[in-house]
């Protein structure tokens, strides 16, 4: 089945030119059946370039999805005309009392941060308790991780000697997981983060349970069994020139960044990265979208209640 996204939305020009399957809004409210409603909360500056990644992984399953846009409430994005935000975007505060089947809150650039000193970090902390009660399966995206771990857990996060970035080597730590269904036993996955997850603070009741591992850059993947969640600190959702183009924002920005790991062939940045973790995204995403379905109360209201 396709996504279901705005009929005038920009990312759906691109996803069409890939052959990503969109649907109308009008072909979609015909059909008899309930579309699974996703919601993504974007903290990411370039909210296009984001919203096309998770839109295009999305749209790769069999069932139909409902996607909302969904930005904080009283954040202006320097980025992002506030035109494109009001036509796309619905704040937090507009949906709060609605129900979803899964929830995406993504990364932020401010992982300098104490994450008392974001400025939206009170609605941040109202957010991810609503979780808890209006959501079916939360996934949390690097420093969203960051901040969901300590909200929920006092997890710590410790601050890298040097930036992890590149396509780094992970291990498959529990194959009979359904979200790791198909996976193989190593694959690659892009990697840009200042910041790693303390294990020595991690809760020792098994409440948080490690899926994808890795010996270079430590944990990636954790299920929250306590809270519903995955926590997700590296970036399926990127595409071929994601990391490129942090790499030029960095050096244009007066920055010294490495040139990101086993990404640009012989470390030469004129020649164009190969995807090599596409199929790998496309599966993990396929399986939440299934786990969703085969779990969710058909009423959604019931979400929270259940």
């Amino acid at each position: 089945m396709p996504i279901r996204i705005p009929n005038n939305l920009p990312a759906r020009k691109t996803l069409e030119a890939e052959g990503v399957a969109v649907m109308a809004s009008s072909r979609a409210t015909r059909q008899d059946i309930r579309p699974l409603r996703i919601g993504l909360l974007n903290l990411m500056p370039n909210k296009q370039r984001t919203e096309t990644q998770f839109a295009r992984l999305i749209a790769a399953t069999p069932l139909q999805v409902e996607l909302t846009l969904v930005r904080i409430t009283d954040h202006k994005s320097k980025n992002t005309p506030e035109e494109y935000l009001r036509d796309f975007y619905s704040k937090w505060e507009e949906v709060r009392t609605q129900k979803f089947d899964g929830f995406i809150i993504t990364g932020a650039p401010i992982a300098h941060l104490p994450f008392e000193e974001v400025r939206y970090w009170p609605e941040m902390l109202e957010i991810m308790d609503w979780t808890q009660s209006n959501v079916h399966s939360p996934l949390f995206i690097c420093w969203g991780v960051q901040a969901a771990l300590y909200h929920f857990h006092n997890v710590k996060r410790l601050r890298r000697k040097k930036k992890a970035v590149g396509i780094y080597q992970h291990q498959n730590k529990k194959p009979n997981s359904p979200f790791l269904n198909g996976f193989s036993d190593d694959f690659a996955i892009p990697v840009s983060r200042n910041n790693d997850i303390d294990k020595n603070t991690l809760p020792k009741d098994g409440s948080l349970e490690i899926l994808i591992d890795s010996d270079e850059v430590g944990i990636c993947m954790l299920e929250d069994h306590k809270y519903r969640a995955l926590y997700m600190l590296n970036h399926f959702e990127y595409d071929n020139l994601s990391l490129a183009n942090e790499y030029v924002r960095d050096i244009e920005t007066g920055l010294d960044p490495d040139i990101p790991l086993n990404y640009f062939e012989n470390d030469n940045i004129n020649n164009e990265p190969l995807n090599t973790w596409r199929a790998t995204s496309y599966l993990f995403f396929q399986n939440w979208i299934n786990q969703i379905y085969q779990t969710t109360p058909f009423d959604i209201e019931k979400i929270g209640k259940t």
